[in-house]
Formats: structure tokens, C-alpha cells, sequence
């Protein structure tokens, strides 16, 4: 009983309420980070958690780096490899509410407006799985946050908060250039452009430019090749329609369709509500982003850490208009809001966490809505597999074998499990992969998988088809789907530097 008097005063502070919501998503998604296995962009990130570099091809060093931490902290269990991206959503999360805050709203806005936000598709699906998009939505927040209380207080000392947040992001993820350009055009739009002549603003760039500074010189020396990456990758998207419907696409999957509402009143309140104006700034900051993305012809998702804010500012200017009603009717929206949230967060966590058995009904509905689950089977088996073939070869070839892999994904789950079978370090062409080399001595022997068999006959005069990938479930992986075969290949074409220097390619 003596614990009531304090638990009241925990539910009576609107601060402590907040991020008590902010452990409950992150403990939501550690919980359904339990299931299934490593994702294939997950063993992607091990192989490079194991070399960590200022750089590497896919993205820059913080996402390595905390998987290198987590690898440390928790070995390689699946919950503490996920551990950090949870984190980031739970306190993307309460940064939501402070930013309300910030912006003028109550208790009921910080609450609301953290819920809204932590129940997207995309949120939903960052926070279960180790990826860099999980840290760039927490950046992007971040900086959004700074601002406000940059615009709230009118302290320019905020500016070395954002740019710090700004200097995290690029070392995260490219994409936070679109942020930053819509940051300073923002600027230009409003009368914050008087900032530029702020020394704080510019001790925030120097703070930018130090944290990325390591990143700029990997790159250098790498020939610039994640721009070499980004335009084949882009191509390939432009060409599968990946970046088709990118504006519809934010009305239903990116965020939660329930919290659209929320969205526009934050786009209302910035633009045309007159108690907003000091906060348009936020506005320019989303607008500018989108139009920049949508010419880009960027993914749908790449929108998706700019949502956040909008939410925060519609839950601050609801809450205010809510009080020009009756007490009664303020509570009856209230509850109704609350309730909508909660069904329609339960609705969209069934359809994208991983709770599902696999491969049951439900679970292949939701394979099909977020064509990812298929991604975290099989893995073990791979390995498994490989190891077999290895073993089955005369013992004069076993010494000099080597595991080439045709997709990081597949040379990720050969470093994760196939330690446990001896199995040397995988090689492949795919992104940083292909700057580690191909081992010195190089294989003899090679035993491939990912490969189709013309892509193999190429490279080898002898290629033969040695098993086939499987798994228990019976779930076809969308990394192997039409190339589940491994094979045993010998006698080399081409002496390995001539060959290794034509076979860098991107995925």
C-alpha cells in the first residue's frame, strides 16, 4: 500500500506518464523481436558489425556500430541484436510528446501524440528489427524536437543540438540531406532566416561537419562508391516500381490511416491557424521534404521520420480547440480518440509484427503485406546446408574450400551460423563485401549459393549442382527464391585479382 502514494505521483507528472508510454512500445517490440529469425538485411549488418569501418557501401558506420555493441553486450541473440532499434521507437516516441509540448499541448497532447506516432505500419516494422531506418526515424525526430524548442524558446543554443542530430543522421543514412535542405529552405521562408547570422547557427554546422567528417574521408578514399550504389539502386527501383505511388502511399502505409486527422490539423495549424505561424517553420520543414522526395522519385518510406512532427502540432492545436467545448464533450472526444487509436494500433500491430506461427494463415497475410517475413526463414538451414556440402567433398578439397555467395544476405547468415560448422568467411561481390576481398590463399574449391547456373559458367569451367536450400516451414526466402541450388565449382577462368576486379556489384 505504501507504494500507491508514489505511483500517484509517477501518473500525476505528465513527464514521467510520457516515457513510461515510450517503455511500453519499446518493450512491445522487444517482445515481438523474439520471433522468427535474423532478417536478411539483419545479417547484412552482422557481416559488416564484424569489421567496423568509418563506412561502408549501403549506408554509413552508426547502425554497425551499434550492432557491433549489441553483438558484444548480448552475443548473438536475436532479441539483443534488436535491442537498440526497439529503444529508438520508444524514445522516438516520447521525443513526439515533448515536441507537443513544445508547441503548446497539454497532457492529453504529449500522449496522443506519442501514440499516433509509435502506431504507423513503418513504425511498427522499424522498431522490430535491426535496421538503419529505425535510427534515422529516431534522428529525424530528434532534430524536429530541437527545432521546436529552438522556436519556443528562442535560444539559439539549440542549434548545437541539431547539429549534432543532423550529424547522427547522415552517419545513419543518406537520405538526411532531403531533411537538412528542407531545414534551410524553411529557414528562408520564415523569419528564423535571421539565424544565419547566428554564431550558434554555424557552431551547429561545425558540429555537422565534425561528427561526419570520418564518413567523408572513408569515402574519399572509397572512390565515393555509396553514390555508385544509390544511383543502381534507384534505378532498379525506378524499374520495379518501387517509387510508384509514393503520395497515396503516405495515406495508408507509411502512417497509420486513424491518425491522418492528426496529420492535417498539424499541417492546418502550421499553415493557416495564426497562433501557428510561430511554428511554421516545422511546416516548410515537412512540405519542402515531400516535394523534394516526390522529384527525387524516392521510396515512400524514406517520408516516413517526417510524420512525427505534423502529429505533434495537430495533437497541440486539437487539444487547445477541444477546450472550447463543454466538459462532458471534451471527454466523450477524448475517450472516442483513444479508443480509435487503440483498435486501429491492435489493427495494423496484427498485420506487421511478427507474432504469427509461420507459415499459417495469418502469418502469409501478413508476408503479403509487408513481403518481409519470408525474409527472416531459412537461415540456419543455409548454413547447415553449406556445411554439409563441404563435408561431403574428398578431403584433399576441403582445406582449400571457400563459400562464395551471391547476396549479402546469404553471406551474412555463412558468418553468423556457419561458425559453429568451421565454415570460413563468405565472399561475395555484393557492396562492402566485395571490398574485403576474396581471402589469401584464394579458394580452390568454391562452393556457391545465390548463383544461377549460366551466372556460374562464366566464372567456373566445372560447376555441379551439390543440394538444394530448404526449410522446415516450407517458406520460399524472396533472397534465393529461383536460386536455392549449391553448387560446387572448380578451375577458375580467370586468375582471381583479373576476375575480382569485374565482379563488384550492388544490392
Amino acid at each position: 500500500m505504501r507504494a500507491l502514494p508514489y505511483l500517484r505521483r509517477i501518473l500525476s507528472n505528465d513527464t514521467a506518464v510520457l516515457w513510461l508510454l515510450g517503455l511500453a512500445f519499446t518493450t512491445l517490440h522487444l517482445i515481438a523481436g523474439a520471433g522468427y529469425g535474423f532478417h536478411r538485411d539483419e545479417l547484412l549488418t552482422y557481416s559488416n558489425a564484424r569489421d567496423l569501418e568509418w563506412g561502408y557501401v549501403v549506408y554509413p558506420p552508426v547502425t554497425a556500430l551499434l550492432g557491433r555493441i549489441e553483438l558484444t553486450l548480448f552475443g548473438t541473440s536475436l532479441v539483443g541484436y534488436r535491442f537498440f532499434a526497439a529503444l529508438a521507437c520508444g524514445i522516438m516516441a516520447v521525443l513526439t510528446g515533448l515536441m507537443s509540448r513544445a508547441m503548446g499541448g497539454g497532457r492529453q497532447a504529449m500522449l496522443v501524440s506519442a501514440f499516433a506516432a509509435s502506431i504507423g505500419g513503418s513504425v511498427f516494422f522499424t522498431g522490430s528489427f535491426m535496421s538503419y531506418m529505425s535510427f534515422d526515424l529516431l534522428w529525424w525526430v530528434a532534430v524536429a524536437w530541437c527545432v521546436a524548442r529552438l522556436l519556443e524558446s528562442g535560444n539559439a543554443r539549440w542549434w548545437l543540438g541539431i547539429g549534432a542530430f543532423i550529424g547522427l543522421g547522415f552517419m545513419t543514412k543518406y537520405t538526411m540531406a532531403f531533411f537538412v535542405a528542407a531545414l534551410l529552405g524553411a529557414m528562408l521562408l520564415t523569419p528564423n532566416r535571421r539565424y544565419f547570422r547566428s554564431p550558434w547557427f554555424w557552431s551547429g554546422v561545425a558540429l555537422t561537419l565534425l561528427i561526419v567528417a570520418p564518413n567523408l574521408w572513408w569515402q574519399y578514399q572509397h572512390h565515393f562508391v555509396s553514390l555508385a550504389w544509390m544511383r543502381s539502386i534507384h534505378a532498379r527501383d525506378i524499374r520495379l516500381g518501387r517509387a510508384d505511388n509514393f503520395l497515396l502511399n503516405q495515406l495508408w502505409e507509411i502512417v497509420n490511416p486513424v491518425t491522418l486527422p492528426l496529420v492535417f490539423a498539424g499541417l492546418w495549424f502550421l499553415f493557416r491557424r495564426p497562433e501557428g505561424r510561430r511554428w511554421r517553420m516545422i511546416g516548410w520543414m515537412y512540405a519542402i521534404t515531400l516535394v523534394c522526395l516526390m522529384a527525387a522519385r524516392g521510396r515512400d518510406y524514406y517520408l516516413a521520420p517526417a510524420y512525427p512532427m505534423l502529429i505533434a502540432a495537430g495533437a497541440a492545436w486539437c487539444e487547445s480547440w477541444l477546450r472550447s467545448f463543454p466538459a462532458q464533450r471534451q471527454t466523450r472526444i477524448l475517450r472516442a480518440t483513444w479508443k480509435t487509436l487503440g483498435i486501429s494500433g491492435l489493427i495494423v500491430a496484427a498485420l506487421i509484427l511478427p507474432f504469427a506461427p509461420v507459415n499459417s494463415a495469418w502469418w502469409r497475410v501478413q508476408d503479403a503485406v509487408s513481403h518481409q517475413f519470408n525474409m527472416q526463414i531459412g537461415w540456419p538451414e543455409l548454413a547447415r546446408t553449406i556445411a554439409q556440402v563441404r563435408d561431403s567433398l574428398p578431403a584433399a578439397d576441403r582445406d582449400s574450400a571457400g563459400v562464395m555467395a551471391a547476396d549479402e544476405g546469404e553471406a551474412g547468415a555463412v558468418n553468423l551460423y556457419g561458425r559453429a560448422y568451421g565454415l570460413p568467411r563468405a565472399i561475395s561481390g555484393m557492396n562492402s563485401n566485395w571490398l574485403r576481398g576474396y581471402g589469401d590463399p584464394p579458394p580452390q574449391t568454391v562452393i556457391a549459393v545465390g548463383f544461377k547456373p549460366g551466372e556460374l559458367n562464366q566464372i567456373f569451367s566445372s560447376c555441379q549442382a551439390s543440394a538444394q536450400l530448404w526449410n522446415p516451414y516450407g517458406v520460399a526466402n524472396d533472397t534465393f527464391r529461383d536460386r536455392d541450388q549449391v553448387y560446387v565449382c572448380r578451375n577458375i577462368r580467370f586468375p582471381w585479382p583479373e576476375f575480382w576486379k569485374h565482379f563488384q556489384y550492388y544490392g
